[in-house]
């Protein structure tokens, strides 16, 4: 009644799916060398770049500041706007009466929070929302193709 303890060796299956395996990304790898070369491919690219960034940037700094110098009020005044306007014209008076050196600070205050709202935003939105690579998806859409042509020789999935 003696137990191994031992590693187990390696099935057969696991020996016969690392060249296969070795193979696909060894194509994928050649696949992604030759179009890296292809000027269409890299325009696309650096376009998508722009895209991305540019969404990111005004998601960050467009939409997530301004929804909630609006929002957080709102909730405070529970939802009534008459309570609202009544607790920022006070304020809005006060800002307008007081000299130039409050109101400068107030601004600058005003972009320093826009700023940090706007950063904080901008790096969970750059981790929550990775970049995807026009030359990874040609490489996904020639590797599918490759994987039926090639169906035949790759073993069966478990």
């Amino acid at each position: 009644m003696s137990t191994s303890s031992g590693p187990a060796s390696p099935g057969p299956a696991k020996a016969t799916q690392a060249p296969e395996v070795a193979a696909y990304w060894a194509e994928r790898r050649r696949y992604l060398e030759s179009i890296r070369k292809s000027p269409e491919v890299r325009q696309r690219f650096w376009r998508e770049v722009a895209f991305y960034l540019a969404r990111r940037l005004l998601w960050s700094f467009g939409f997530f500041p301004i929804f909630m110098a609006f929002w957080i009020p709102l909730v405070l005044s529970s939802f009534n706007p008459v309570v609202l306007a009544s607790d920022l014209i006070p304020l809005l008076q006060d800002f307008v009466n007081s000299n130039p050196e409050v109101q400068a600070t107030t601004l600058s205050t005003f972009a320093i929070a826009w700023a940090s709202v706007g950063f904080f935003f901008l790096i969970f939105d750059f981790v929550l929302t990775p970049f995807k690579s026009p030359y990874e998806y040609e490489a996904d859409v020639y590797m599918k193709a490759w994987e039926q042509l090639n169906h035949d020789q790759l073993p069966a999935k478990m």
